[in-house]
């Protein structure tokens, strides 16, 4: 539970994107601020201090502490204010218990300031954790967008392999986490290209990214190529695509390293590269 007893006002935004709602109550229960606040630190400030300065201790509570909550509490805090969070659900039920149905910006700032004043047990504070916390969503996010993107174009280069030479994609198809592969598509985009490489300039290219496989590999490619004469509706179209596709999911050793805690250079967020 939060402890209130020494907050003078109350300042309750309904958070947006563009704007919020503010409303501010005295510990009496006077209103002394409802307007809308625009999503600016400036504009925010300027109504923090003024609150500040003619009654005091004041507690900034939010609906949302994160995304477009996140700006209002680092001002509010910067500016000396205290800050505390009223979870959505918890909102919407005490706002059963006010008069009107209708779901407005400005009803729901004053059931958020009233709320502050009269039920501190409902609000949850916003501490250093609580920021760590929204941090490391926003880069679990990140990450699952990343592996979300991986996985879509690796599903479209299994397509095109798969449409263009099916031998070719059962060899290469299940390897497309491997950076050796991603090389070779990416320099020889199609079954022509790859098998006027010959076995030399392929070795040279896989050697040094998978010294473990690349001899097994190249006779995996060459094998497969072997496997099929034809020649089909498409190709050359495709190995204009495929390289384009292989470069997109190279290694990315830096953005990989640079913001993953303990990552060992994998060339995605998710997955390392087997050698």
């Amino acid at each position: 539970m939060i402890n209130t007893g020494d907050v003078d006002v109350f300042l309750g935004l309904d958070v947006g994107k563009g704007e919020h709602h503010g409303t501010a109550v005295t510990r009496a229960g006077k209103r002394v601020f409802d307007k809308r606040l625009p999503n600016s630190e400036p504009k925010m400030r300027a109504v923090l201090d003024k609150l500040t300065a003619k009654h005091g201790t004041v507690l900034v509570v939010v609906d949302q502490p994160a995304s477009i909550g996140a700006l209002p509490l680092a001002v509010a805090r910067d500016a000396g204010c205290r800050v505390a969070y009223l979870p959505g659900l918890t909102m919407r039920r005490i706002a059963d218990l006010y008069p009107g149905e209708a779901k407005t910006d400005t009803r729901d700032a004053a059931v958020i300031a009233d709320a502050a004043r009269t039920m501190p047990h409902t609000l949850r504070g916003i501490e250093l954790t609580g920021e760590t916390v929204a941090e490391l969503e926003m880069i679990v996010g990140f990450d699952d967008d990343l592996a979300g993107e991986a996985t879509r174009i690796a599903n479209r280069l299994r397509g095109l392999l798969t449409q263009i030479h099916p031998h070719l994609e059962r060899v290469l198809g299940p390897r497309l986490d491997h950076p050796a592969v991603l090389a070779l598509l990416e320099r020889f985009g199609s079954p022509a290209t790859l098998r006027k490489a010959g076995r030399r300039r392929l070795l040279s290219v896989v050697r040094p990214l998978a010294p473990r496989i690349f001899e097994r590999l190249v006779e995996d490619i060459l094998a497969a190529l072997d496997e099929q004469t034809v020649v089909v509706p498409g190709t050359e179209a495709a190995a204009l695509i495929v390289p384009s596709l292989a470069g997109s999911l190279r290694p990315s050793w830096t953005s990989a390293s640079s913001w993953r805690s303990g990552s060992r250079n994998c060339w995605t967020s998710t997955r390392c590269p087997r050698s």
